[in-house]
């Protein structure tokens, strides 16, 4: 492994041990390990992981005790075994009918997984083959679907603090609306250098039927302020490690706006626990961190708010390009989103043989977070020639995506690459090369799927 592999390896490791709660003691210990033994020779990252911190067989033991959470990073575990790493992530699954064929579980404490391109044909995303994405733990409630207790409260910039139960919430006027959630990392391992954190490659995005109440109206309620610029969503999640809880915040002009909706119901049933039970934030359009899971307390603010998830290089992007693998200074950071064009191929599977002159069906979905999608083209001679996907009608509402299919055949046998890039109402098209960033955010490189035709 080159050098510049082994930076790549160690920084993302950092970020997982990070991510999932180890202390700023722990994070010492990683970095002067690291610094005295950064080297890999001839092994593998599993081997380099032995080399390192020196424990022979009995390194998941010793991981487990250093990162303090139990947490196996992907690199070393399948899926199968990250989650059996974690009992109560294992149950939370179970709960909620995952698919374990459809998704791939990066890690466990806290839970993360994607859906496979493959798998994310589905017009509207059942819960079973939806993404999930965590910064911390899964409250045991959750998994329990025990609501009881449950309440939210507004306040802060409000002149009336309130206070909603669950059946107060259902008692409103609430919608029915099919709409994206996508993490803000997703798209990650399509970078180069590849940032720390999760490697999404497409698959953290789901477009389900949420049923909920506008944010809106909640907070006319408390009566809005003049003052107030900017919201700060909490829940009642267990946090991973001695930190403050994850608390991201959207500005006002987002929380009011109509598809800004406070959720009690996923695809008609209560939410699962992997996606918020019993409420959920949902904020369509912009990073899936601002849709804060299992919320029970909005803040508004009187400026930008700065919890964790807000300030540094988390979820933020820098004000100018900058060069691959360069690192800005934080006060040339900005807050990430809302999200750009974007499209995925959901069929054929890549690496599909198909016979010369088969005719086979391109399927995928498009969006766009602020804006609308214009046009899907497809390229299968690596981007020389486009033609035009044929998109199958409006969405169903603003944020939901846009389905695309187009047929193709392939007068010669080879190998060919079918790519697909969408344009937005503005004129914004997807990149060829990922531009990029130091987290890794805002991933909407032109997708290829790779398939080979015989003879």
């Amino acid at each position: 492994m080159t050098s510049k592999k082994e930076g790549q390896f160690f920084d993302r490791l950092r970020g997982v041990t990070e991510d999932a709660g180890a202390t700023p003691e722990t994070l010492q210990i990683f970095d002067e390990a690291v610094s005295r033994r950064r080297f890999m020779g001839n092994m593998g990252v599993g081997g380099a992981a032995l080399t390192l911190f020196g424990f022979g067989a009995g390194t998941d033991a010793a991981m487990r005790g250093l990162f303090g959470r139990g947490l196996i990073p992907a690199a070393w575990a399948d899926e199968s075994d990250a989650l059996a790493e974690d009992a109560q992530s294992r149950a939370a699954w179970q709960q909620a009918g995952k698919d374990s064929d459809a998704l791939l579980v990066h890690n466990a404490r806290p839970l993360n997984a994607e859906t496979h391109a493959h798998a994310m044909a589905d017009e509207i995303t059942p819960n079973s083959k939806h993404f999930v994405r965590n910064n911390d733990l899964i409250p045991q409630k959750a998994i329990d679907q025990d609501p009881s207790g449950w309440s939210l409260t507004i306040d802060g910039e409000v002149h009336n603090e309130i206070e909603i139960t669950l059946d107060e919430l259902k008692s409103m006027d609430s919608k029915d609306l099919v709409l994206s959630i996508e993490c803000g990392g997703n798209g990650r391992a399509n970078f180069d250098p590849q940032p720390r954190g999760n490697p999404w490659d497409r698959g953290a995005i789901g477009n389900a039927k949420w049923t909920g109440v506008p944010l809106k109206d909640i907070l006319e309620r408390a009566g809005v302020k003049d003052s107030a610029v900017y919201t700060a969503h909490y829940g009642y999640e267990p946090i991973l490690g001695d930190r403050a809880p994850f608390s991201r915040g959207v500005p006002m002009e987002k929380a009011m706006e109509e598809h800004t909706i406070v959720a009690f119901a996923m695809n008609g049933e209560d939410i699962p626990a992997t996606h918020g039970f019993p409420v959920r934030l949902v904020v369509p359009g912009w990073y899936g961190s601002c849709s804060h899971k299992w919320l029970n307390k909005i803040t508004l603010r009187d400026q930008e708010h700065d919890g964790r998830g807000m300030t540094g290089y988390s979820y933020r992007m820098p004000k100018y390009p900058v060069a691959p693998g360069e690192r800005p200074p934080e006060e040339d950071m900005k807050v990430g989103g809302p999200w750009l064009i974007k499209s995925v191929i959901t069929g054929p599977k890549k690496d599909t043989g198909l016979e010369r002159g088969e005719t086979v069906k391109v399927t995928g979905h498009a969006w766009a977070g602020e804006d609308e999608v214009a046009e899907v083209w497809i390229s299968t001679d690596f981007g020389l020639n486009w033609e035009k996907a044929d998109l199958k009608g409006p969405p169903v509402n603003k944020y939901a995506w846009v389905h695309f299919e187009k047929e193709l055949s392939f007068p010669n046998r080879g190998y060919y690459e079918i790519w697909a890039r969408a344009v937005d109402d503005k004129g914004n098209t997807q990149p060829m090369v990922q531009p990029w960033n130091p987290r890794g955010y805002d991933g909407n490189v032109v997708h290829r799927i790779p398939v080979t035709v015989a003879a």
